[in-house]
């Protein structure tokens, strides 16, 4: 941050009686909600009001609700998400001055004259040209009698300051750009990929990055990966390239190499202006060298996934600073652009970085798909909602549920944190595009919590009249499963919960009675399987070092278990095994005489509720005592970062086939309990639990589960999983047996595959 130039004035003072607005604009890059949180909680720490303007210059011109206060809560949760959360759009409007006379006349009704622009060069061009028209706009307004002259001379001047947002790295003045790091590491992740399929076959892979007029992505991306060959548009190859790139990749691969990496920039040219592409240099390598050869265009895939941590503290700093320079701008401070120089935040006077910035095209134009599907006769009400802990997966399931629902001619409704919302009568329509983009998101977006019905019976039954609810799908852990339960059993009661009811497993914990897999779980197993991969690997730098790492699952050790199997753990401790003092000396034994090996770590898993007494402190505490001298220990409680983070291919795609199959089940039964004129469903295959059993989704009375739990535990009675665990430990060198008397009859694939392709 620089310096105070008025060292008397108190920083909380600063911003007393001024207004600052922010927007995003252009292609988006991730850091940008770094940066819009850092310049809110900035602003409002100085005392100023702070303003968002959703979709760009867009928003700036259209005004209304596109304009709208920012608050210190409004911006939490934002640093890790990639993309801009308040929207950025093409505005054809803001280029003509009757646009920009219509984004003034916005911003002086609400008094802003301090605007934070967060975009490419293009961006901040506008914003120079509308920072320097600022004073005949206003007057061309009142003029027009859209603005008094008091209003106008309240706000007589207009400061600007940008950040530039761009993954390509490609504006001058800034060694790193918001959104640069972040692609480097979408763009590494996917070459890390590529390269054990290539070394694999012997392959030569030919990558193009976005890049159109630098070659900055290229280039770092090619030196990362230890790459054969880069094309950059900034440095065109010599003459008789082709002759000297097939001699250096037949020399490579002379040498045993078998794996042969050319990255290449959008915008790459040869000497003479001609385009030089991926599929050109593809069938250059082919026809000479005969390599088998694959290409790969990333695209997009580049701007998306969460902003890396040099990125939210680049998009932080530059927010910080950003406040600074609009308040301590004087009229005659030119419009500036804050940058990065080498560690420390600069301002620059914008226009000269952008005189000096190579001339880029605008980003690919963003389509925008909206759904023509209209429905019409809509007289069912079926609500959604969550119930329990968050997990990645519920979203997509909402998201498939919801559409479905449309699709059948439904009416959908949203419960908002469960059974407290049904309640509370927190229920709301929920439309096709209202679930747009939820498939990745992590966590509940409608809210959950772990309330049971039982006590508040009454308030449901009538939220269930009033609202005309008349099918129920809930989504959601073990609580769910209860809840449905209970809502089963006050049948006899209540008329209201008479209608049918469909309870989708979703909970990391895995301990959903009536399947074998809950939405969630997979998510996390990945995540504790990526943390230990880590654990290890710092356990395998140091030596001679074990890890006790706790996982979540409640009193279900599949995470656990599964996590061990997949991260090459040397025990894991469940309940369902129930452990004793030899156990825990066996394994000490084992440990001390695999230290005597080349492996010299150790990685043990304990299920947070697999025993009472031999807790994580106890075991870690037991392990460090009989290690003295051998290993030394080290502990790691995971706790909810189990729950977070973007859901998996696989719960993406359980999710939805999940949510999309409920609501079909529901419409049948809808149709099967529609009696003179309304719904009424009290059978028992009227209310169900949708789970895979071995590979079909069925649908399973919540009544006849009952048998099959464990309810002091909160788990099934019996787990197909617990059958796997002897192979972790045999991977693990344990000296048990494994069991063989079952075994898998040789199956026809067409007979037997699943129609859910699972």
């Amino acid at each position: 941050m620089s310096k105070n130039p008025h060292p008397t004035i108190d920083p909380t003072k600063m911003g007393l009686g001024r207004s600052i607005a922010v927007l995003t604009s252009g292609g988006d890059a991730q850091g940008m909600n770094a940066a819009v949180r850092a310049t809110v909680r900035v602003g409002l720490y100085t005392g100023a009001k702070v303003y968002f303007v959703h979709e760009g210059y867009q928003g700036l011109v259209d005004g209304g609700d596109n304009i709208r206060p920012a608050t210190w809560e409004s911006v939490s949760m934002m640093l890790q998400l990639g993309g801009t959360v308040i929207g950025s759009a093409r505005c054809k409007d803001f280029r003509a001055r009757e646009g920009r006379m219509k984004a003034a006349c916005n911003l002086v009704k609400l008094g802003i004259t301090n605007l934070c622009v967060i975009g490419g060069d293009g961006s901040l061009t506008g914003a120079n040209q509308f920072r320097t028209e600022w004073s005949g706009l206003l007057v061309d307004l009142v003029k027009a009698g859209k603005i008094t002259e008091e209003e106008a001379k309240k706000s007589s001047h207009l400061n600007i300051v940008g950040m530039v947002g761009s993954i390509d790295n490609d504006f001058c003045g800034t060694d790193m750009t918001i959104g640069t790091d972040s692609a480097l590491h979408r763009i590494i992740e996917v070459v890390d990929a590529i390269a054990t399929t290539a070394q694999s076959h012997q392959r030569t892979f030919i990558l193009e990055v976005m890049g159109r007029h630098c070659g900055y992505l290229a280039l770092v991306t090619a030196l990362a990966c230890g790459a054969d060959w880069v094309f950059i548009p900034e440095m065109p190859p010599d003459d008789g390239w082709e002759n000297h790139l097939c001699r250096r990749l037949a020399d490579q691969r002379a040498r045993g190499c078998r794996l042969n990496v050319i990255i290449v920039a959008e915008g790459a040219m040869s000497r003479d202006g001609k385009p030089i592409t991926s599929d050109q240099i593809k069938k250059l390598v082919t026809d000479r060298l005969s390599f088998d050869t694959r290409t790969t265009v990333l695209g997009h895939v580049q701007r998306g996934g969460t902003p890396s941590a040099f990125d939210r503290i680049l998009g932080s700093r530059m927010g910080v600073e950003a406040v600074m320079a609009l308040l301590e701008a004087t009229p005659d401070t030119p419009a500036c652009v804050v940058s990065l120089s080498g560690n420390h935040a600069v301002r620059l006077p914008l226009m000269e970085c952008v005189q000096v910035t190579k001339d880029v095209t605008a980003a690919m134009a963003e389509g925008r798909f909206e759904d023509a599907i209209k429905l019409r006769g809509n007289n069912i009400n079926v609500a959604v909602m969550n119930v329990g802990a968050p997990c990645a997966g519920m979203n997509a399931a909402v998201r498939a549920a919801v559409r479905m629902g449309l699709i059948q001619g439904h009416n959908m409704l949203a419960v908002h944190d469960g059974f407290d919302g049904l309640a509370q009568g927190q229920v709301e329509p929920i439309t096709w595009t209202s679930v747009s983009g939820w498939t990745g998101k992590g966590g509940s977006v409608l809210g959950t919590k772990r309330t049971l019905p039982a006590k508040i019976l009454e308030d449901i039954s009538l939220n269930i009249a009033k609202f005309n609810i008349h099918a129920l799908v809930i989504i959601g852990g073990f609580e769910a499963y209860m809840g449905g339960l209970e809502l089963v059993q006050a049948r006899e009661k209540y008329e209201e919960m008479c209608i049918p009811m469909v309870v989708i497993p979703a909970t990391v914990s895995n301990n959903v009675p009536g399947s074998d897999f809950s939405i969630g779980a997979d998510t996390a197993l990945n995540t504790i399987t990526s943390t230990c991969d880590r654990i290890k690997q710092s356990a395998a730098g140091t030596k001679r070092r074990v890890f006790i790492v706790e996982t979540m699952g409640g009193y279900c050790g599949y995470l656990a278990t599964m996590a061990g199997l997949a991260a090459g753990a040397d025990a894991a401790y469940i309940f369902e095994e129930k452990i004793a003092i030899k156990d825990l000396e066996m394994n000490v034994v084992h440990l001390v005489e695999k230290m005597k090996t080349t492996v010299k770590r150790g990685l043990i898993l304990r299920n947070e509720n697999c025993n009472a007494n031999y807790t994580t402190d106890f075991i870690f505490n037991l392990y460090s005592e009989e290690g003295k001298g051998i290993f030394d220990c080290r502990k790691n409680v995971l706790g909810h970062m189990q729950q977070g983070g973007t859901p998996t291919p696989f719960d993406r795609n359980f999710g939805t086939k999940m949510g999309a199959k409920s609501v079909l089940w529901i419409t049948d039964k809808l149709k099967q309990c529609y009696r003179h004129g309304r719904i009424f469903a009290n059978t028992p295959d009227s209310a169900c639990v949708l789970g895979m059993r071995k590979r079909a989704l069925t649908f399973q009375p919540l009544a006849d589960l009952k048998g099959d739990t464990d309810f002091e535990h909160r788990i099934p009675k019996t787990q197909w999983w617990l059958k796997i665990r002897p192979i972790m430990k045999i991977l693990a060198k344990y000296d048990i047996k494994l069991d063989t008397s079952e075994r898998t009859d040789m199956e026809h694939v067409i007979k037997k595959r699943s129609p859910l392709g699972m």
